[in-house]
């Protein structure tokens, strides 16, 4: 056997092993029932079941392909990749501050945005955040909460994880209307170099959850409910105006850190949670 068939034969060997588990997670994800669902979480037996599905993919391709990736790439070179692409994030970031009446956080970021694409050699050096200029953290999801609307219940999107009906449909808008963090990347002609730039962001942003996704699992005695709490908290504290880990800059995924996950503790105060830290931008908008 040569090299190319010893490839070939590697390759269909994994392809039908993700086949496989992807049919397991199928048969399982329809066992998924809750017979008492929480108020927030209506769809729960649907979403616990989307939910399973997801992480069996993650486990078989983007996990494995995360860690590769943090093994084989040089954290300089990891850094500005996602620098790179925080940076783009950055710009939809301030246009929604904008559309929200934040005007101070809209200014801050866009000034982010123009230092470290000119200072920080097209994003790739954060300068902005050395100089004390911070990322905020936006989407048209807060932005539609901010003008008032419900975040309806939560829901677990195919491959894109935690959701709710009105970041969901903040999404899809914005998909929509070209105005993403992706639109410079979608705009590329060179269909190649284009998915290959989308690959290389799914990637970034799948290798930056990493130590979250080992922290979840470190501390979470429900995976599921744990991960849909700390999305819910994430998402209200955001429309509030409430300081928030940057985290990732793609839309709506979910992000967790140390000071960015609900508070399970079992103390004398069943009720205890983490207090609110200061807000960064204007005054409180109802939810």
């Amino acid at each position: 056997m040569n090299n190319n068939e010893a490839i070939h034969t590697q390759t269909t060997t994994r392809l039908g092993r993700l086949a496989a588990t992807l049919a397991l997670a199928g048969v399982a994800a329809g066992c998924a029932s809750v017979p008492n669902p929480t108020p927030e979480d209506p769809w729960e037996s649907y979403n616990r079941s989307m939910f399973q599905f997801n992480e069996a993919v993650d486990k078989a391709l983007f996990k494995p392909i995360a860690r590769g990736y943090r093994d084989l790439t040089p954290e300089p070179a990891r850094t500005c990749i996602h620098n790179i692409f925080a940076n783009m994030a950055d710009l939809w970031a301030s246009v929604n501050s904008f559309l929200q009446g934040r005007g101070h956080d809209g200014v801050n970021m866009l000034g982010r945005v123009l230092f470290n694409t000119t200072m920080g050699l097209g994003g790739c050096i954060d300068v902005a955040s050395k100089n004390g200029v911070k990322r905020i953290p936006n989407d048209f999801g807060v932005t539609l909460g901010v003008w008032g609307f419900k975040p309806g219940p939560y829901v677990v999107l195919p491959f894109l994880g935690s959701s709710n009906v009105r970041d969901g449909a903040g999404i899809g808008a914005m998909t929509l209307a070209g105005a993403s963090s992706y639109t410079g990347i979608m705009a590329i002609d060179n269909v190649p170099l284009r998915n290959t730039i989308l690959a290389v962001a799914a990637i970034d942003l799948r290798e930056r959850l990493l130590d979250a996704d080992d922290l979840v699992d470190r501390i979470a005695l429900d995976r599921y409910s744990f991960i849909r709490d700390a999305y819910i908290q994430r998402r209200k504290a955001l429309v509030e105006g409430q300081h928030v880990a940057p985290g990732a800059p793609y839309g709506s995924l979910p992000y967790y850190s140390d000071d960015n996950l609900p508070d399970y503790s079992d103390d004398e105060d069943d009720d205890a949670t983490a207090a609110p830290a200061p807000a960064t931008g204007t005054a409180p908008a109802a939810q």
